[in-house]
């Protein structure tokens, strides 16, 4: 049975960082591209971030991209989410994803991703 579980976020104040892991179960993370989405209150999902498996190529949309960094680690069979200079707008749940995908990474949810239940990230101002 494969899982993914998230954990890492808490309450935060503005400018601070947080770490976020996605440690998975039932499957070995380096043959997947794990994506980080995320979820504010009253809004959608959003992709924020991915890694590709093996060579571990990440990719950033414009509003997180030089201030969150996407790294894993094999052997503990986990992808981290480092998030620096948080604002309050990045106040949401943070999940992450896995795909089977042998090259590169994409933050289009998929049908057969395998999801995490998230962790709530707050900035306050």
């Amino acid at each position: 049975q494969v899982q993914l579980v998230e954990s890492g976020g808490g309450l935060v104040q503005s400018g601070g960082s947080l770490r976020l892991s996605c440690t998975a179960s039932g499957i070995t993370l380096d043959y997947y591209a794990v994506a980080w989405f995320r979820q504010a209150p009253g809004k959608e999902r959003e992709g924020i971030g991915c890694i590709s498996s093996g060579s571990g190529s990440t990719y950033y949309v414009d509003s997180v991209k030089g201030r969150f960094t996407i790294s894993k680690d094999n052997a503990k069979n986990t992808v981290y989410l480092q998030m620096n200079s948080l604002k309050p707008e990045d106040t949401a749940v943070y999940y992450c994803s896995a795909e089977s995908r042998p090259i590169g990474c994409t933050i289009v949810e998929g049908r057969d991703d395998h999801w995490g239940k998230g962790t709530l990230v707050t900035v306050s101002s």
